[in-house]
């Protein structure tokens, strides 16, 4: 884009990098303050577009270097679904109490990605600043809830280009360490998705192209200490199991969303190699952002005592659906 003092409502979103309609958000929070032509058509000034991106950096830095937010978990609730050491509770991770602290083996989720998928019961277009500390929250709570030598699996994407390029996995990552975890790897799951894109940029164009990797990111993250020592210390990985996993790139497709009845399901094998990988046999396993119900189909699949909190009431009745077809918790015993 040329150097130009005023910039119409289009040309300010490309210069900030974010869509039309965050312009239109950003203006009524405050954010930005166009004059407007004798038409009624709105004009940014450029040193109020960089004095919001100077504003936005701040806010963002700020809410990554804070020390973790303190509240009361005071919601108490029954399990919507309890049978073989698997259960599901029907309520807001953030506020609920159902988890005793220091408790918890593993954690295996896929949080929301703030894409604008359309969830029943979650906001999916938030500001990415109230996002990053939607997201300080959740894994505030995750951290008190792991004993000392759990681990973390946490499936996130590499970055969010739809409506403002963000550095999601980076961003997520560094809040997570500030939170209090520690640092272990990355494995970098390849969904083989590409043939799906339906937008390049400017075609053709080194103008404005778009650069998309048809890849996911689970960050291993770990509490205290990496070695574990708690638990049954009884491993059921096999050879080939503990050879391929290990490398850290994993090839497996995706599940399919019309499939399963989710607008974000993730496939059971993402959560079972890191159950293997990563505990026991008898291990508790939490998914705070149960959904489709992958991850606890999992744990009853490999024996471990499994825990998954939705605040969907529908998702949790399609995860019980599918904990009695594809797990046949029926038929286990643990």
């Amino acid at each position: 884009m040329e150097d130009k003092t005023v910039y119409t409502t289009k040309e300010a979103a490309c210069y900030l990098g974010v869509s039309p309609s965050t312009i239109y958000r950003m203006e009524k929070r405050g954010l930005l303050s166009p004059t407007k032509t004798s038409g009624g058509q709105r004009r940014f000034s450029q040193k109020s577009l960089e004095e919001c991106l100077r504003k936005s950096q701040n806010l963002e830095t700020t809410l990554i270097r804070e020390k973790p937010v303190s509240y009361e978990t005071t919601t108490r609730v029954k399990p919507y679904f309890h049978k073989n050491s698997i259960c599901i509770y029907n309520t807001d991770f953030l506020s609920t109490a159902c988890i005793k602290e220091k408790t918890i083996d593993l954690i295996v989720t896929s949080p929301p990605y703030n894409v604008g998928i359309k969830y029943s019961s979650h906001d999916d277009k938030m500001f990415y600043e109230d996002y990053l500390s939607f997201t300080r929250k959740w894994l505030a709570r995750c951290y008190r809830l792991l004993k000392d030598d759990a681990r973390f699996c946490l499936n996130i994407p590499l970055d969010k280009n739809k409506g403002g390029q963000q550095s999601v996995g980076a961003d997520l990552t560094t809040i997570a360490k500030q939170v209090g975890f520690k640092y272990h790897s990355t494995i970098v799951w390849n969904e083989g998705n590409i043939s799906r894109r339906t937008a390049w940029g400017s075609w053709l164009s080194a103008s404005a192209p778009y650069v998309i990797a048809p890849v996911e990111l689970i960050v291993v993250l770990y509490k205290k200490r990496w070695k574990k020592s708690s638990g049954s210390r009884k491993s059921d990985i096999t050879k080939k199991e503990f050879m391929e996993w290990t490398n850290g790139v994993w090839n497996f497709v995706g599940e399919s969303k019309k499939r399963i009845g989710h607008p974000a399901p993730f496939p059971v094998e993402l959560p079972r190699r890191c159950i293997k990988l990563f505990s026991f046999v008898g291990d508790v396993v939490l998914d705070p952002f149960l959904g489709s119900g992958s991850t606890l189909i999992a744990c009853a699949l490999t024996n471990r005592r499994g825990i998954g909190v939705e605040i969907d009431k529908n998702y949790c009745g399609l995860a019980r659906q599918r904990l009695i077809n594809e797990a046949k918790i029926y038929q286990l015993k643990l």
